[in-house]
């Protein structure tokens, strides 16, 4: 190596830096010097080869250049000459690719090598945003994912799979075994095609292995050079990003080599971890100063990456040993975390010396963590992991991290870098808790972890070798001991218990996720999870990490004022607890599931109870739990309680072995208690100080992604505390907790010392369910897994109806994917097919569309409703009510019970016998006593009970008598009678028994103002004389406690003294040892009414009471008959149905029967009180105070039921309006609302208007208007003439030319006569509006001008912000809340007159046609300035500005008054057009149909025909002239070639020509007139139809007919016959050169027809139709007629009788032919001979296009939107990655236009013109204003309607009916052909602004 150093000590020299290019000899030709130096490689002695290579490549990789200059900013560059760093660097990757191909070309080299690749793995890796796939079918791992392209070569069908975006980004599982199944591997990775892959020849790579090893030492000199630590903790990412950006060829030019291919993957990976090349090169000892100082550098770089790290600010400011002492490491790590360290000596006085912060034992790691290398300074072996080390330093570049993710489908280099990456953990999380942009690093680590972890054989490898376990829990325990503080819960001064803070940025920002993620995806493989429970070090240290969560995020109850700032912690705590606690649990137990794991299970008990036990001691706790403090977050409680529960479910093992003492239990059961005390407090708003938050907090915790690792675990844990513990003791403390004791009394007044009277209802309602629930909630205590996931199906499809998505949602499932009951697995599907039936999405008509939703089955409502699981499992308490609701409809509906019913009572599965004791709660004297007062009080109306108090009373006596213990024998309960019992209420603990036991008196404390007081007592006291739960053999006690309260019932004395007994083990100390109640401090001497003692009568037994009550819920007296005296089958077969659902009377009835069939006693007794002929309820002693709130009560409730039945009033009403002012859809239930009545007596129209109320008629100084919506339509511009509608175009191929629709013709059409003839003749030849023509349409409320104008202003000072804009004139109707824009003025006009217009006169055509003529030749006068004629103007401007310039302005000359003119009439075309399109392109239906019933065509044309008067044609050009007269002159019109003639009439478009005559008539017209024209016109049509087809059919055709035509000519109605028009037409036409040039297009025009009479009769009836229609239309409108209905076939005939074409006296009977209809005004053959002329002078010229002239399409199909394929994945597949024709990038919001399907960028800002963005342009180019759009990423469908817009929905739902918005799912779409014709139909009905609600204006900006 003497050469190679010596050749660097040269290149190190003093020179300038351009000396350092190479030699130029070799600059010359590089790939000479490759070929040179690969043949020298290749011999066998190739020393002198090596070394020659190595001085070559020193020269060319030389690290000092290129960054240097980078660094010292431009002078160096400039100074350097060179090209500056750039230039170096693409010379040095030009030599490294040149060396690699030894010679050759470099392309031909990779084409090579990648012959060699044996592609097994796909390992594609791709970054955020891609859009994946994964199927869960084929996944063995759940972070299995597979790029599209190996997704769509797979077979997946039937799978449960769905298509992603990508979070982190991620790579391809394809042909990996150990992630994915091989039966989803894609075509091309199924094949092992190892064996047939040829060695690689070893001269391919040679040159490789000697230059990658340079090349990699270059980059990481480089990436040495540009760290510097940073100063103060700023890590200065700019400097990173530049050195990255300098770097980024280089890293490319690695990454483009991984991609070779196997063959060039195991060299590089040989490379990267060969250890003693890496030794050689970067040892930094040779002489060379650059390369010592680089070698500097690192070792500065490494120092900080050990974990006993000096400047981490520690917890409470204890310093820590410096970084030297590593003793601390191990120790501190394990087990003291809190500590941190040695305390400061005074703190450490205050212990007791020995044990750290805490009371914590110190606990050493495991003895396999020996080795110290988790906390110690990283040493480097290979280039691997120096390359993994400056990839975490530079904060994870994503070039480096695809990089090296790039090279896992290498086998050995997968395993070297995972055990690198793990070497790195420590360092990894330092430099995350650092970094600035924590969530892009969070990624990037997850993305290369993710891809290392979910390989089982791997992780386990690793666990083995590295201690991964190990590290990953010490690393995770390092992290959040950097955010601890003191826990502030029970005992605040002393605690010594830490918790983490969850304000921290590291909580807050879910900064620890990567790691958890990690935790729990190792935990997910069994060998793994095995060797955690099984290592007792690991578990400690485990559990002292989840005691970092136990009891953070600490709420007190504010008491006084409202807190100022609300903290959101709360969220940062429960995912903390969710992620960090719960998720790795539901890991652990996943593998607890049989026989042989019940080690696991004991081993995890154990340490948690230890846990549990210092947590207890730590926080100073002895029995009572601090007031007014609650912590939802108890994860060591949980922990306990989700193993116990396993242990017993599926390890077969014996609850009490893993039980601990009764002591234990009392205090494990107290803070669970706590939160379930509080959540009833907190919905009872006693919390309302402490903001919205904590309601936040309430509803989270039950929230189904939580309650499966929250309250379910609570509830188990106190269900487990329950049965083991004292039933007294533990009911007194429920009623304790939730501080409802005081209430609990039978006297009629009590006070309670910790409760406000308001809120002792609601909390007694929460004591009483919270037992409920305790007692009937079965889910840990013996379900199986198919009964819960049953149970919580129904419970929330009882609530509401589901959509599939929400419900997978809902229910919850355990958060690891392992469990078992995966989303979407069979069972879930099973249990939902099951339970609930599937309603199809449908859409009412109101436009709102539906979903697919579950509801439940009739039988699920019948058997299977429990109100219990729906008040468990609700967030909202308004569910509750919705599900009663639900269920009380279901009840009406099916006849089963008509009135309000009570929750119905369910059968329970049966317990698991190691919960038995739970039972023994309802079988305790201290409840029956509670359920006893609570009868009475409820009897006897006290304050503060509800029927919800009843209810749950009721079900808790149902619930003891359906687990009463055993069956008691009679005599010995006869003999039990209130003698025996002289201290207690009752005589055992049985509830059967109970329930008949008659009580007599009741001694008890009451205010002195108390009505109880007056009575004296009677003397017989003694037989029951306890108010309380004490004996009296307790005197002492009782007044002790009743000194300091007003609590008699004292349920806490009885439950202190047996707590006190466990504590101290003897019952003689009880007396001494009970405190006095703390909570005198609230009940101030004084301030209380004086209490005294009254003793009650009774005389009741709970029988008794039942009985009573019974009464009083029916309202009638013995309403009570025991059913069983007339069926005595009753007591045999008691499951009756009669009993199932009702309300409290049944439940009353069915506790009776169930009370007498378990005691022959009961029943005797049921009878005989039932005899005695009930005393009269005792009269009730009601204060003033009690009457007013019941008196209150009851208004309230009258009033709420008044209010109930307004508004259902109401809303039928609003319903039946709808129905007939708003429906856009049916017409048949419409009664069409004319807006001018037709009886002949009432002299004038009468209007109503909205705003003011009167009605009267319009006149000319107060107009009255009709309510319009203007808006600009292209929708007639969309017919085309093929039947199939257009696709969407969904591959480059298929292209949608717009040059076939009715727009795209008449456009055509327009130009070429504007080519060739006088421009004002030719804007007379047709009309326009096909595209952006005008829509007029009114809801059909009508309102006066002046008042319409102060509703403007009112609305205009309105500061709420509306949905449209009133400065653009938009509005709502007053009336129906339409969309409006402007008003029509209606013309003040009679009806009679109308009348006298349409009688027929007698008049003959000629005189009619002179008439006319005279009318039209008056000019119009504009009306004086009346108030309606400035109306009319205004709106005529307002439809003018409705739509663009360019849809007006056709003229060659701008602002001619010809454009006005072709504009004017062709509105009312468009009108027409538009009207004929919503009535099915037909008239066949007749009738007004539902546009008729709205139509405003009749003020619309007087508006125009007013403006139209104004301007007169010159009566020489007047076509009615050419119509009906015969010119002289004919020749004189050919001299003057040269000026443009006129248009020729037959050029002339039939429907504009009438539309002008009309409206250039004085209004209102006269009828016959109307039909004059008509006649007249049709001669013209008719004749335009001879023409066409004469030119369409083939020579011999044409003479043929000129023969046969010849012949008949001289008939009598030769004129009205077609043969001989024809053939007249022909010999006409052939004089000229129409016909002519025909010999080369010949095959072109002819249509392969042969003409048949019938053929030709047709085709001229189907040109004429469109013209009769719109006529037909016309004479509707004007004159009121009504259309008659009629077959498709006779629809021509009908028409034309209707328009008075055919004669009267028409016979009918052989077939008709449409020439009949003809009426020539003046003979037939010199006016078409006159009319050809005109053709023929023009084709002299010009003859092509004078037959395209004559070819005019009249039948246009009605428009469609583009037709979409069935998936919706065709289109994103080919739509999502399609780049914009503007910037050739792929945009972020891609959109379609469903009406021409083109390809836009949604808010794009690439495509912005003159600040409109892409789709907003479109919608005024191709909508004129509408535009309809599908967001391709989204699959929704938004709607542009000119300055608004609104997301519409989509068209595309999965199979369960449901839209994807987003595709956030990602489950395949199916198109909804019922929704797509929905959108369609609003789109031709222009109805988006009525049906749609949610608009927004979109500045453009879309």
């Amino acid at each position: 190596m003497a050469a190679a150093a010596a050749a660097a000590a040269a290149v190190g020299g003093p020179q300038p830096p351009q000396a350092e290019m190479p030699a130029p000899g070799l600059a010359l030709d590089k790939a000479a010097t490759a070929a040179h130096l690969k043949a020298a490689l290749s011999r066998p002695d190739n020393r002198a080869g090596a070394e020659e290579l190595q001085a070559l490549l020193e020269r060319v990789l030389s690290a000092e250049r290129p960054l240097a200059a980078a660094a010292d900013g431009e002078e160096a560059a400039a100074a350097g000459g060179g090209g500056g760093p750039g230039a170096a660097e693409e010379e040095a990757l030009e030599w490294c690719k040149c060396l690699l191909a030894g010679g050759g070309g470099y392309d031909e080299f990779c084409a090579a090598v990648r012959a060699y690749d044996p592609a097994a793995l796909c390992g594609l890796v791709w970054t955020a945003n891609f859009v994946a796939y994964r199927c869960r079918t084929c996944g063995i791992s759940p972070c299995m994912s597979l790029c599209a392209e190996c997704f769509h070569q797979g077979d997946h069908t039937g799978h449960d799979f769905n298509m992603f975006r990508s979070q982190a980004g991620g790579a391809c599982d394809c042909g990996d075994s150990n992630v994915m199944r091989e039966s989803g591997f894609c075509k091309r990775h199924q094949i092992k095609s190892s064996s047939n892959i040829p060695c690689v020849p070893k001269d391919l790579l040679m040159m490789s292995e000697f230059v990658l090893p340079r090349f990699i030492f270059c980059l990481i000199q480089y990436l040495r050079e540009g760290y510097n630590e940073p100063a103060a903790d700023v890590p200065s990412e700019k400097d990173l990003n530049k050195v990255l950006q300098l770097l980024e060829p280089q890293i490319s030019f690695l990454e483009d080599l991984t991609k070779m291919g196997g063959a060039m993957r195991s060299v590089l990976t040989q490379v990267l971890t060969n250890q003693q090349s890496y030794k050689d090169l970067t040892s930094g000892l040779g002489e060379n100063a650059y390369a010592r100082k680089s070698h500097e550098k690192y070792l500065i770089a490494l120092k900080s990456s050990g974990l006993t790290y000096p400047e981490d600010k520690l917890v409470y400011g204890i310093q820590e040993p410096s970084a030297g002492t590593s003793t601390l490491a191990v120790q501190g790590f394990a087990g003291a975390t809190g500590t941190l360290g040695q305390l400061d000596s005074s703190d450490e006085e205050d212990q007791d010396g020995s044990q750290g912060l805490g009371k914590r034992k110190r606990v050493k790691l495991s003895s396999n963590t020996k080795d110290q290398s988790i906390m110690d300074v990283l040493k480097h072996k290979s280039f691997l992991e120096e390359l993994l080390f400056w990839t975490i330093k530079y904060e994870f570049p994503q070039k480096m991290v695809t990089f090296l993710l790039n090279m896992l489908p290498d086998q050995e280099y997968k395993v070297a870098f995972t055990k690198t990456f793990v070497q790195h953990y420590a360092f990894i999380m330092k430099t995350l808790k650092k970094s600035h942009e924590s969530d892009t690093m969070s990624n990037r680590i997850v993305h290369i972890s993710v891809q290392l972890f979910s390989n089982e054989e791997l992780a386990r490898q690793v666990t083995e070798e590295c201690q991964l376990l190990d590290i990953m829990v010490t690393v995770l325990l390092y992290m959040m001991e950097s955010c601890l503080i003191k826990s502030e819960l029970q005992d605040e001064e002393n605690s010594l218990h830490v918790v983490v803070n969850c304000g921290e940025a590291l909580l807050k920002n879910n900064t620890y996720w990567p790691l958890v993620s990690d935790f729990i995806n190792i935990l997910s493989h069994q060998s793994v999870a095995k060797r955690f429970l099984e290592d007792h070090g690991l578990l400690v240290t485990w559990m002292n990490f989840v005691s970092f969560f136990q009891g953070m995020n600490l709420n007190k109850r504010e008491l006084n004022e409202h807190v100022e700032f609300e903290s959101q912690t709360y969220y940062a705590a429960f995912a903390a607890e969710l992620e960090a606690c719960a998720q790795p649990m539901w890991g652990l137990l996943s593998h607890c599931k049989i026989r042989e794991t019940q080690e696991y299970t004991r081993n995890v008990v154990r340490y948690c109870l230890e846990a549990l036990q210092d947590w207890f001691d730590a926080i100073n706790f002895v029995d009572e739990p601090a007031p007014n403090q609650v912590t939802f977050h108890l994860p060591l409680h949980r922990y306990y309680a989700m193993f116990l529960s396993k242990a017993v479910k599926c390890q077969e093992l014996d609850l009490d072995s893993v039980l601990p003492d009764q002591e234990m239990l009392m205090k494990l059961m107290i803070h669970p208690l706590q939160i379930q005390a509080s959540l009833a407090e907190i919905h009872s708003n006693m919390w309302v100080r402490n903001g919205l938050q904590i309601k936040g907090q309430a509803m989270t915790y039950v929230q189904s992604h939580f309650c499966n690792s929250m309250i379910d675990p609570d509830i188990y844990l106190l269900q487990v505390c329950a049965s083991r513990l004292d039933p007294d003791y533990f009911i007194s403390s429920v009623f304790e907790r939730f501080k409802v004791v005081d209430l609990l009394t039978m006297a009629s007044q009590h006070q309670n010392t910790v409760l406000d009277a308001e809120h002792e209802r609601s909390m007694l309602e929460g004591a009483l369910t919270f037992l409920v629930i305790l007692l009937s909630l079965r889910l840990h205590l013996g379900m199986s897994d198919d009964e819960i996931l049953r149970a919580e199906m129904v419970a929330q499809l009882c609530m509401n109806d589901r959509t599939h998505s929400s419900l997978l949602d809902l229910i919850p499932e355990n958060p690891n994917p392992k469990s078992g009951i995966i989303p979407g697995s069979y069972s879930f599907e099973s249990v939902l097919s099951a339970v609930a039936d599937f309603k199809a999405p449908v859409f009412e008509p109101g436009g709102s569309m539906q979903q697919g939703m579950y509801t439940p089955k009739a039988e699920v409502w019948d058997h299977e409703f429990d109100p219990v699981m729906v008040i468990l499992r609700t967030v909202y308490r308004r569910d509750v009510q919705s599900a009663m609701d639900r269920y009380t409809a279901f009840l009406k509906q099916s006849g089963k019970f008509p009135g309000n019913p009570w929750p119905p009572y369910k059968k329970r599965t049966p317990l698991h016998p190691s919960y038995k004791g739970l039972m023994r709660l309802l079988h305790c004297k201290t409840l029956h006593i509670v359920l006893f007062t609570l009868l009475y009080k409820i009897l006897m109306d006290h304050q503060n009970l509800s029927e919800h108090v009843l209810c749950m009373v009721l079900y808790l006596i149902e619930l003891g008598l359906e687990n009463s213990a055993e069956e008691e024998s009679d005599e010995e309960a006869s003999v039990g009678g209130p003698e025996r019992c002289h201290d207690s209420w009752f005589p055992g603990s049985n509830l059967v028994l109970n329930m008949r036991h008659f009580i007599n008196y009741v001694r008890v404390r009451v205010p002195e103002t108390a009505p109880e007081v007056k009575r004296d007592s009677p003397a017989s006291t003694s037989s029951d004389s306890l108010g309380s739960l004490q004996s009296s053999r307790r005197p002492k006690v009782l007044q002790r406690e009743n000194s300091g309260t007003a609590q008699v019932f004292s349920l806490v004395a009885e439950r202190r003294k047996k707590f006190q007994e466990i504590i101290n083990r003897s019952s003689s100390e009880a007396n001494q040892v009970v405190r006095p109640k703390t909570s005198n401090k609230w009940s101030a001497p004084g301030s209380a009414p004086q209490l005294t003692t009254a003793i009650l009568e009774i005389k009741e037994s709970i029988l008794s009471l039942l009985i009573k009550l019974h009464h009083k819920l029916s309202g009638k007296q013995n309403s009570y008959y025991p059913p069983w005296l007339d069926d005595i089958e009753i007591l045999i077969q008691p499951e009756i149905p009669k009993y199932s659902h009702g309300d409290g009377i049944t439940a009353v009835e069915r506790i009776l029967l169930k009370a007498a069939l378990q005691s022959r006693m009961n029943k005797r007794i049921i009878e005989e009180i039932c005899r005695k002929v009930t005393p009269p309820v005792p009269p009730k002693k009601i204060t003033a105070a009690e009457k007013k709130t019941l008196d209150k009560e009851e208004r309230r409730q009258k009033a709420r039921e008044r209010q109930q039945k307004l508004l259902a009033e109401f809303a039928s009403r609003q319903k039946s309006f709808m129905e007939t002012a708003m429906d856009v859809d049916s017409p048949e239930s419409d009664i069409p609302m004319e807006i001018t009545t037709a009886e002949p007596q009432v002299s004038e129209a009468v209007y109503d208007c909205v705003i003011c109320g009167q009605s009267g008629p319009s006149s000319e100084d107060r107009p009255t208007g009709l309510v319009v919506l203007l808006q600009a339509s292209s929708v007639l511009g969309q017919c085309r003439d093929n039947i199939e509608p257009k696709k969407l175009p969904i591959t480059e191929e298929e292209q949608i030319y717009p040059w076939d629709t009715c727009a795209a013709v008449h456009d055509v059409r327009l130009s070429l006569l504007q080519r060739y003839f006088k421009d004002s003749s030719c804007l007379l030849a047709v009309s326009i509006g096909w595209e952006g023509g005008v829509y007029v349409q009114t809801c059909g409320h009508t309102l006066h001008i002046d008042c319409h104008k102060s509703y403007m202003e009112s609305l205009r000072n309105d500061q709420v912000l509306q949905g449209f804009s009133v400065d653009k004139g938009e509005f709502t109707c007053p009336l129906c809340r339409q969309f409006a824009n402007s008003v029509l003025p209606c013309y003040p006009g009679s009806n009679v007159e109308n009348n006298l217009w349409q009688r027929p006169s007698n008049k003959s055509i000629q005189d009619l046609i002179k008439e006319v003529e005279e009318l039209q030749g008056r000019p119009g006068a504009f009306p004086s300035e009346t108030n309606l004629s400035k109306e009319m103007e205004s709106v005529m401007k307002d439809i003018k500005n409705t739509t663009q310039k360019k849809y007006r302005d056709y003229s060659k000359t701008p602002g001619s008054p010809d454009n006005d003119f072709l504009f004017m009439y062709s509105v009312a075309r468009t009108n027409l057009e538009l009207e004929l399109i919503h009535r099915g392109g037909n008239l066949c239906s007749g009738g007004a149909s539902t546009a008729g019933k709205r139509s405003c065509l009749n003020q619309l044309f007087h508006v125009l025909a007013l403006h139209m008067r104004l301007y007169s044609i010159d009566s020489e050009y007047n076509p009615w002239r050419k119509l009906t007269q015969l010119l002289e002159e004919m020749n004189s019109q050919l001299g003057n070639e040269e000026q443009q003639s006129e248009v020729p009439i037959l050029y002339h478009d039939v429907t504009s020509l009438l539309l002008i005559q009309i409206l250039m008539m004085p209004q209102p017209l006269r009828k016959d007139h109307f039909t004059c024209i008509v006649k007249v016109l049709f001669t013209l049509l008719y004749t335009q139809g001879l023409v066409a087809l004469s030119v369409k059919c083939s020579e011999e055709d044409r003479s043929a007919w000129k023969h046969t035509g010849a012949l008949k000519k001289n008939t009598c109605d030769a004129e009205k016959s077609y043969e001989v028009l024809l053939s007249f037409v022909i010999r006409e036409l052939s004089k000229g050169k129409l016909y002519h040039e025909e010999g080369t297009q010949e095959c072109a025009t002819i249509s392969p027809v042969a003409w048949s009479p019938e053929s030709t009769e047709k085709y001229l009836q189907d040109f004429c139709l469109p013209f009769l229609r719109v006529t037909s239309l016309l004479q509707h409108h004007l004159f009121g007629e009504d259309l008659p209905s009629c077959q498709e076939e006779e629809e021509f005939s009908v028409l034309s009788s209707c328009l008075g074409l055919l004669p009267t006296f028409y016979q009918t009977e052989h077939p008709f032919i449409s020439a009949s209809c003809l009426d020539w005004p003046v003979p037939a053959f010199d006016i078409i001979s006159q009319w050809c002329f005109e053709i023929n002078s023009f084709t002299e010229r010009h003859a092509e296009q004078g037959k395209a002239l004559l070819l005019q399409e009249s039948r246009w199909k009605l428009p469609h939107l583009l037709q979409l394929p069935e998936n919706y994945n065709t289109i994103f597949q080919y739509y999502h990655r399609k780049t914009c024709s503007v910037c050739t990038k792929v945009p972020k919001d891609p959109a379609v236009c469903l009406v021409c399907g083109t390809f836009v960028c949604l808010k794009g800002l690439c495509c912005k013109q003159q600040s409109y963005c892409e789709c907003v342009l479109h919608s005024q180019n191709c909508g004129a204003g509408t535009g309809i759009f599908l967001l391709i990423n989204a699959s929704v469908i938004i709607i542009i309607r000119g300055h608004r817009f609104c997301l519409w929905g989509s068209v595309y739902l999965d199979a369960h009916g449901e839209e994807d918005r987003d595709l956030r799912r990602g489950k395949p779409l199916y198109i909804c052909k019922e929704r797509y014709k929905v959108l369609e139909q609003q789109w031709i009905s222009h109805t988006f602004d009525h049906i749609n609600k949610r608009w927004g204006p979109h500045y453009n900006g879309l």
